[in-house]
Protein backbone atom coordinates (compact mmCIF):
# COMPACT_ATOMS: atom_id res chain seq x y z
CA UNK A 1 0.00 0.00 0.00
CA UNK A 2 1.82 3.43 -0.93
CA UNK A 3 2.37 5.77 2.13
CA UNK A 4 0.81 8.83 0.02
CA UNK A 5 -2.13 9.79 2.09
CA UNK A 6 -5.28 9.35 0.61
CA UNK A 7 -6.80 12.93 -0.60
CA UNK A 8 -10.06 13.86 1.28
CA UNK A 9 -12.98 14.22 -1.81
CA UNK A 10 -13.85 17.86 -1.44
CA UNK A 11 -18.03 18.78 -0.16
CA UNK A 12 -20.13 20.11 -2.37
CA UNK A 13 -22.28 22.34 -0.72
CA UNK A 14 -25.55 21.68 -1.03
CA UNK A 15 -27.15 25.12 -1.21
CA UNK A 16 -30.73 26.43 -1.08
CA UNK A 17 -33.81 25.58 -2.24
CA UNK A 18 -35.35 27.11 -5.07
CA UNK A 19 -38.48 28.09 -2.66
CA UNK A 20 -35.50 29.44 -0.14
CA UNK A 21 -33.62 31.73 -2.87
CA UNK A 22 -37.83 32.92 -3.51
CA UNK A 23 -38.13 33.86 -0.42
CA UNK A 24 -34.53 35.63 0.43
CA UNK A 25 -35.75 37.70 -2.83
CA UNK A 26 -38.03 39.70 -0.15
CA UNK A 27 -36.22 39.22 2.55
CA UNK A 28 -31.98 38.73 2.25
CA UNK A 29 -31.79 38.83 -1.96
CA UNK A 30 -28.00 39.08 -1.18
CA UNK A 31 -28.24 35.17 0.06
CA UNK A 32 -29.76 34.41 -3.38
CA UNK A 33 -27.49 35.57 -5.39
CA UNK A 34 -24.21 34.56 -3.45
CA UNK A 35 -26.16 31.01 -3.58
CA UNK A 36 -26.06 31.60 -7.75
CA UNK A 37 -22.51 32.81 -7.50
CA UNK A 38 -21.49 29.61 -5.56
CA UNK A 39 -22.85 27.46 -9.10
CA UNK A 40 -26.78 27.10 -8.01
CA UNK A 41 -28.42 28.77 -10.93
CA UNK A 42 -31.72 26.59 -11.70
CA UNK A 43 -34.58 29.34 -12.21
CA UNK A 44 -37.46 26.84 -13.53
CA UNK A 45 -39.46 27.54 -10.12
CA UNK A 46 -39.88 31.30 -10.70
CA UNK A 47 -40.44 30.62 -14.49
CA UNK A 48 -42.99 28.40 -13.55
CA UNK A 49 -44.37 30.91 -11.49
CA UNK A 50 -44.64 34.23 -14.11
CA UNK A 51 -46.37 32.31 -16.54
CA UNK A 52 -49.13 30.73 -14.10
CA UNK A 53 -49.51 34.00 -13.42
CA UNK A 54 -49.33 35.35 -16.97
CA UNK A 55 -52.15 32.86 -17.79
CA UNK A 56 -54.35 33.84 -14.60
CA UNK A 57 -54.02 37.58 -15.65
CA UNK A 58 -54.95 36.57 -19.05
CA UNK A 59 -58.14 34.92 -18.20
CA UNK A 60 -59.54 37.53 -15.84
CA UNK A 61 -58.87 39.96 -18.51
CA UNK A 62 -60.47 38.14 -21.33
CA UNK A 63 -63.60 37.34 -19.09
CA UNK A 64 -63.70 40.80 -17.35
CA UNK A 65 -62.50 43.15 -20.32
CA UNK A 66 -62.51 41.17 -23.02
CA UNK A 67 -59.51 40.86 -25.98
CA UNK A 68 -61.62 42.85 -28.31
CA UNK A 69 -62.33 45.90 -25.59
CA UNK A 70 -58.07 45.41 -24.75
CA UNK A 71 -57.54 46.51 -28.62
CA UNK A 72 -59.91 48.78 -28.98
CA UNK A 73 -59.09 50.55 -25.61
CA UNK A 74 -55.42 51.09 -27.14
CA UNK A 75 -56.76 52.57 -30.41
CA UNK A 76 -58.79 55.23 -28.42
CA UNK A 77 -54.90 55.92 -26.52
CA UNK A 78 -53.43 56.91 -29.83
CA UNK A 79 -55.04 60.04 -31.38
CA UNK A 80 -52.91 58.86 -34.48
CA UNK A 81 -54.03 55.36 -34.35
CA UNK A 82 -57.64 56.56 -34.02
CA UNK A 83 -57.50 58.71 -36.75
CA UNK A 84 -56.10 56.67 -39.24
CA UNK A 85 -58.98 54.17 -38.23
CA UNK A 86 -61.62 56.63 -38.96
CA UNK A 87 -60.44 57.07 -42.43
CA UNK A 88 -60.95 53.42 -43.16
CA UNK A 89 -64.20 51.71 -44.33
CA UNK A 90 -66.29 49.58 -41.77
CA UNK A 91 -65.20 46.17 -42.75
CA UNK A 92 -61.52 47.52 -43.46
CA UNK A 93 -62.01 48.51 -39.95
CA UNK A 94 -63.45 45.46 -38.64
CA UNK A 95 -60.27 43.53 -40.37
CA UNK A 96 -58.03 45.72 -38.79
CA UNK A 97 -59.58 45.12 -34.93
CA UNK A 98 -59.42 41.47 -35.91
CA UNK A 99 -55.93 41.53 -36.21
CA UNK A 100 -54.90 43.56 -33.48
CA UNK A 101 -57.10 41.38 -31.37
CA UNK A 102 -55.99 38.13 -32.65
CA UNK A 103 -52.03 39.43 -32.10
CA UNK A 104 -53.03 41.32 -28.60
CA UNK A 105 -54.61 37.36 -27.66
CA UNK A 106 -51.16 36.27 -28.94
CA UNK A 107 -49.04 38.06 -27.15
CA UNK A 108 -50.80 37.03 -23.62
CA UNK A 109 -50.69 33.40 -24.56
CA UNK A 110 -47.05 33.89 -25.97
CA UNK A 111 -46.10 35.00 -22.47
CA UNK A 112 -43.64 31.87 -21.21
CA UNK A 113 -41.75 32.48 -24.60
CA UNK A 114 -41.67 36.19 -24.19
CA UNK A 115 -40.25 35.94 -20.77
CA UNK A 116 -37.23 33.36 -22.00
CA UNK A 117 -36.49 36.13 -25.02
CA UNK A 118 -36.48 38.74 -22.75
CA UNK A 119 -34.73 37.68 -20.22
CA UNK A 120 -32.08 35.68 -22.70
CA UNK A 121 -31.75 39.54 -24.56
CA UNK A 122 -31.68 41.24 -21.47
CA UNK A 123 -28.88 39.16 -19.55
CA UNK A 124 -26.61 39.43 -22.91
CA UNK A 125 -26.89 42.93 -23.20
CA UNK A 126 -25.85 42.65 -18.79
CA UNK A 127 -23.16 40.58 -18.95
CA UNK A 128 -21.21 42.45 -21.54
CA UNK A 129 -21.45 45.21 -19.65
CA UNK A 130 -20.62 44.27 -16.16
CA UNK A 131 -17.72 42.38 -17.97
CA UNK A 132 -16.24 44.63 -20.47
CA UNK A 133 -17.20 47.95 -19.35
CA UNK A 134 -16.77 47.13 -14.93
CA UNK A 135 -14.24 43.94 -15.51
CA UNK A 136 -16.70 41.35 -13.71
CA UNK A 137 -16.10 37.87 -14.38
CA UNK A 138 -20.07 36.37 -14.33
CA UNK A 139 -21.01 33.94 -16.79
CA UNK A 140 -24.60 34.16 -19.01
CA UNK A 141 -25.89 31.57 -16.71
CA UNK A 142 -25.43 33.67 -13.84
CA UNK A 143 -26.82 36.71 -15.13
CA UNK A 144 -30.23 34.71 -16.54
CA UNK A 145 -30.42 33.61 -12.93
CA UNK A 146 -30.64 36.74 -11.35
CA UNK A 147 -32.87 37.94 -13.88
CA UNK A 148 -35.21 35.45 -13.51
CA UNK A 149 -35.08 35.70 -9.58
CA UNK A 150 -34.83 39.55 -9.38
CA UNK A 151 -38.26 39.75 -11.22
CA UNK A 152 -39.79 38.04 -8.27
CA UNK A 153 -41.91 41.64 -7.35
CA UNK A 154 -43.33 41.86 -10.99
CA UNK A 155 -45.65 39.23 -9.46
CA UNK A 156 -47.10 41.68 -6.66
CA UNK A 157 -48.06 44.04 -9.79
CA UNK A 158 -49.51 40.71 -11.50
CA UNK A 159 -51.42 40.20 -8.82
CA UNK A 160 -52.61 43.73 -7.86
CA UNK A 161 -53.51 44.17 -11.47
CA UNK A 162 -56.27 41.58 -11.17
CA UNK A 163 -57.23 42.68 -7.99
CA UNK A 164 -57.83 46.03 -10.08
CA UNK A 165 -59.92 44.57 -12.34
CA UNK A 166 -62.06 42.14 -9.91
CA UNK A 167 -62.56 45.16 -8.02
CA UNK A 168 -64.73 46.67 -10.79
CA UNK A 169 -62.68 48.50 -13.37
CA UNK A 170 -64.44 49.84 -16.10
CA UNK A 171 -63.96 47.77 -19.25
CA UNK A 172 -63.76 50.77 -21.69
CA UNK A 173 -61.32 52.22 -19.23
CA UNK A 174 -59.16 49.14 -18.98
CA UNK A 175 -55.03 50.01 -20.32
CA UNK A 176 -53.46 47.15 -20.96
CA UNK A 177 -49.99 48.67 -20.70
CA UNK A 178 -50.94 50.34 -17.41
CA UNK A 179 -52.71 47.97 -15.74
CA UNK A 180 -52.08 48.31 -11.91
CA UNK A 181 -51.73 51.11 -9.79
CA UNK A 182 -47.93 50.91 -9.32
CA UNK A 183 -46.99 54.52 -10.61
CA UNK A 184 -47.98 57.63 -11.17
CA UNK A 185 -49.62 57.65 -14.28
CA UNK A 186 -51.59 55.10 -13.32
CA UNK A 187 -53.72 58.31 -11.13
CA UNK A 188 -53.71 60.29 -14.30
CA UNK A 189 -56.52 60.23 -17.03
CA UNK A 190 -54.19 59.32 -20.29
CA UNK A 191 -56.26 61.19 -22.81
CA UNK A 192 -55.69 64.49 -20.87
CA UNK A 193 -52.23 64.09 -20.50
CA UNK A 194 -49.23 64.64 -22.62
CA UNK A 195 -48.48 61.18 -24.72
CA UNK A 196 -44.71 61.47 -24.03
CA UNK A 197 -45.20 62.39 -19.74
CA UNK A 198 -47.82 59.59 -19.33
CA UNK A 199 -45.38 57.21 -20.91
CA UNK A 200 -42.38 58.25 -18.66
CA UNK A 201 -44.46 57.98 -15.60
CA UNK A 202 -45.93 54.72 -16.35
CA UNK A 203 -42.02 53.29 -16.54
CA UNK A 204 -41.22 55.54 -13.19
CA UNK A 205 -42.80 52.54 -10.96
CA UNK A 206 -42.32 51.09 -7.88
CA UNK A 207 -42.35 47.39 -8.46
CA UNK A 208 -39.68 48.17 -11.72
CA UNK A 209 -37.59 50.45 -9.75
CA UNK A 210 -37.44 47.60 -7.06
CA UNK A 211 -36.74 44.98 -10.02
CA UNK A 212 -33.95 46.81 -11.04
CA UNK A 213 -32.19 47.62 -7.85
CA UNK A 214 -32.70 43.62 -7.40
CA UNK A 215 -30.80 43.14 -10.88
CA UNK A 216 -28.23 45.40 -10.05
CA UNK A 217 -27.26 44.03 -6.11
CA UNK A 218 -27.29 40.19 -8.02
CA UNK A 219 -25.26 41.31 -11.63
CA UNK A 220 -22.71 43.25 -8.82
CA UNK A 221 -22.44 39.78 -6.73
CA UNK A 222 -22.09 37.40 -9.63
CA UNK A 223 -19.76 39.08 -10.88
CA UNK A 224 -17.07 40.21 -8.37
CA UNK A 225 -17.92 43.91 -8.91
CA UNK A 226 -18.51 46.89 -6.92
CA UNK A 227 -22.45 47.23 -6.39
CA UNK A 228 -22.21 50.26 -7.36
CA UNK A 229 -21.33 49.02 -10.70
CA UNK A 230 -24.22 46.82 -10.70
CA UNK A 231 -26.91 49.55 -10.44
CA UNK A 232 -25.33 51.52 -12.96
CA UNK A 233 -25.64 48.74 -15.68
CA UNK A 234 -29.23 48.05 -14.43
CA UNK A 235 -30.43 51.66 -14.06
CA UNK A 236 -28.17 53.10 -16.89
CA UNK A 237 -29.84 50.96 -19.38
CA UNK A 238 -33.71 51.16 -18.23
CA UNK A 239 -33.22 55.29 -17.75
CA UNK A 240 -32.28 54.82 -21.55
CA UNK A 241 -34.79 52.56 -22.53
CA UNK A 242 -37.24 55.02 -20.95
CA UNK A 243 -36.12 58.29 -22.52
CA UNK A 244 -36.26 57.01 -25.92
CA UNK A 245 -39.47 55.06 -25.26
CA UNK A 246 -41.23 58.42 -23.97
CA UNK A 247 -39.65 60.25 -27.03
CA UNK A 248 -41.14 58.27 -29.67
CA UNK A 249 -44.40 57.83 -28.05
CA UNK A 250 -44.54 61.35 -28.08
CA UNK A 251 -44.07 61.31 -31.62
CA UNK A 252 -46.16 58.49 -32.85
CA UNK A 253 -49.33 58.46 -30.89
Amino acid sequence: MSDSAVQPVAEVATGLSQGQRLMNMFTAPSKTFQDIKAGHRSWWLPFIIYAVLGFAFYGVVNAKVGMRQVSENQVKLSPKTEEQMAQLTPEQREQRMKISTAITQGIFLAGPVFILVMGAVISAVLLATINFVFGGKASFGSIFAVWMYAMMPSCIKTILGIVVLFAGTAPDSFNIKNFAPTNLAAFMNPMETNPGLYSLLTSIDFVTIWTLALVGIGVAIVAGTKRTSGYIASFGWWGLIVIVGAGLTAAFS
